[in-house]
């Protein structure tokens, strides 16, 4: 695929809140004698404007508060559920320990519970990469399409910021 054509489709695939990166031209000699000017140095101690399409520019960089709220709603789900499986098992091993003659093994409330944890922390990531990050589209239940599609998004941004540097 060409070049021109692989930012063509990178640019219809963007998300209206994904930032823009390029690389910053490098400086040379002749931007360094701008720089010490004194004009230079006054206009830039003096406090930028704010123009109105600054601001639409950094608002637009912002995540929408409606796929805000459905990356927490699905972050809690995901991650509570595991978590409070979590510390049950610490009040559920103890609870048969105390009153069961089985003699439960620590390893395996220790394992039991790591798991649980674990799952826990996986469910924070899920969470985040299988909710729709169009702000139209509720996405699915279990978010299985988003998720890959985020993902892929994700792990393009990576190699596109690895071939930048």
């Amino acid at each position: 695929m060409s070049p021109q054509k692989d930012r063509e489709t990178s640019q219809s695939d963007r998300l209206p809140f994904e930032p823009n990166r390029r690389k910053k031209p490098a400086k040379t000699a002749s931007d360094a004698s701008k720089n010490s000017a004194p004009e230079a140095v006054a206009t830039r101690n003096q406090p930028k404007s704010r123009s109105a399409a600054g601001s639409d520019r950094s608002s637009s960089r912002t995540i929408p508060e409606v796929v805000s709220k459905r990356m927490v709603r699905r972050m809690a789900t995901l991650s509570g559920v595991p978590f409070g499986l979590a510390i049950s098992t610490f009040f559920a091993s103890y609870w048969i320990v105390t009153q069961t003659e089985f003699p439960l093994p620590h390893v395996a409330v220790v394992l039991v519970s790591m798991g649980f944890f674990g799952l826990s922390v996986l469910g924070l990531s899920y969470g985040v990469l299988s909710a729709s990050w169009d702000e139209q589209a509720p996405g699915s239940l279990l978010g299985w399409q988003e998720f890959t599609t985020n993902f892929g998004r994700m792990t393009a941004a990576w190699r596109s910021s690895k071939q930048n540097e």
